[in-house]
């Protein structure tokens, strides 16, 4: 049996959250191979996850057989498992494996490559794209002697998506004052594109009886941000002082279940999201589990799970995209969310076009069952491809 050091934000509302306890669940699904030990790190300002049910006291109770075990003496891992990004890689046992998000843009920072390769003796990532983009990057670096070469990845990258996890949906009561609406998920920050999502929709519904709710936040789950959020919705709602659609602001924590029953609401009819690039994208993953019509775009990691193999008369595969594609261009990455040693400069990411966006809410809410009949299709496919069982034999 081997004793693996997990080091991650396991306790965090956030996709490496999430991303570590997916990495969790793997290994305790196979007891006779592995002993778990928990590092758990703080991500960013993000609020802790709020269940008391097994699987959080488990974790509570693994990070403190792991303190006691450090203390004890001078600890023996055989494997290091670190869920972070690149910047954050070290050497912490015989073999070390770093598991991360990737990239959303087309190209990773340099420094990522070098903790890689001298830290690192495999990467696993969570989608093709954030795999293609280490393996694609190629930076221009220079020996002692001033002598320039090509330098990039050297250790192997291999992809594990997300698993369907099987989740009954708790009832909300939401208070929508029309039948039909769509859904935004996301946390507002530079690389979602929010405010064009948002702005976008009321200019195309002015006149229209349809709503969005946009579930949301700035930093965290608290009444500070609540407070916060809603002053820059309003702000950004305000130019439009005669529009008949309906915007409706949703804060706060919601479990797994909760999540669910917002994507199966009886009014909830589409999920949006034209986000500049995801490294996998959990929000759409999730709605498409919920058999939720999906606008976005057709680039990043939800590339994954968005296009089904489909086998022609002459028996080629080619895969077919089940959700409403919005136009777009892959330019450079905006000043404002340029991130030193993560988000690079030169590096681009996807600019969702403004027509084609306004187009494709427009053909959600004219043609609809044209794609609740994709989304079934979809749903179908997925919860084959991504069962649980088949994620987490591939992961360990």
């Amino acid at each position: 049996m081997k004793k693996v050091i997990v080091k991650g934000p396991a306790l965090s509302q956030t996709g490496y959250g999430e991303q570590t306890r997916f990495a969790l669940r793997s290994l305790r699904s196979r007891p006779d191979l592995f002993e778990v030990f928990l590092l758990n790190l703080e991500w960013g300002k993000s609020n802790h996850i709020i269940e008391d049910d097994e699987e959080h006291q488990w974790l509570v109770e693994t990070i403190r057989k792991t303190a006691h075990y450090i203390n004890g003496g001078q600890p023996q891992f055989d494997i290091s498992l670190q869920v972070t990004i690149p910047n954050e890689f070290e050497k912490m046992a015989p073999v070390n494996i770093g598991y991360t998000a990737g990239i959303e843009t087309t190209k990773v920072a340099p420094v990522w490559l070098q903790k890689c390769n001298e830290l690192m003796d495999r990467i696993i990532v969570i989608s093709n794209h954030s795999r293609d983009v280490f393996i694609n990057t190629v930076v221009e670096a220079q020996d002692q002697n001033g002598n320039k070469f090509p330098y990039k990845m050297e250790k192997p990258v291999e992809v594990v998506n997300y698993p369907v996890r099987p989740q009954s949906p708790a009832k909300l009561e939401l208070d929508l004052p029309y039948d039909f609406n769509y859904v935004l998920v996301s946390q507002w920050g530079p690389r979602k594109n929010i405010e064009n999502a948002i702005r976008w929709f009321v200019e195309e519904n002015i006149d229209q009886e349809v709503g969005l709710v946009v579930k949301t936040n700035s930093f965290k789950n608290c009444n500070i941000d609540r407070v916060f959020t809603h002053k820059r919705l309003q702000a950004l709602l305000a130019p439009y002082k005669d529009r008949k659609c309906n915007v409706t602001l949703l804060h706060g924590y919601m479990s797994e279940a909760e999540m669910q029953g917002l994507y199966r609401h009886e009014k909830i009819k589409a999920f949006i999201n034209i986000a500049h690039g995801e490294g996998f994208g959990l929000p759409l993953f999730d709605a498409a589990i919920a058999k939720l019509p999906i606008i976005t775009i057709g680039w990043s990691g939800q590339c994954d799970f968005l296009y089904v193999p489909v086998t022609d008369k002459k028996g080629k595969t080619k895969r077919k995209s089940k959700f409403l594609k919005v136009d777009y261009d892959v330019l450079p990455v905006q000043k404002e969310a340029h991130w030193e040693g993560v988000i690079q400069p030169d590096s681009q990411w996807a600019f969702p076009k403004e027509g084609s966006y306004k187009m494709a809410l427009r053909k959600m809410r004219n043609e609809h069952h044209v794609y609740l009949g994709m989304a079934k299709s979809l749903e179908k496919w997925i919860v084959d491809e991504f069962e649980e069982s088949k994620m987490y034999s591939k992961f360990t």
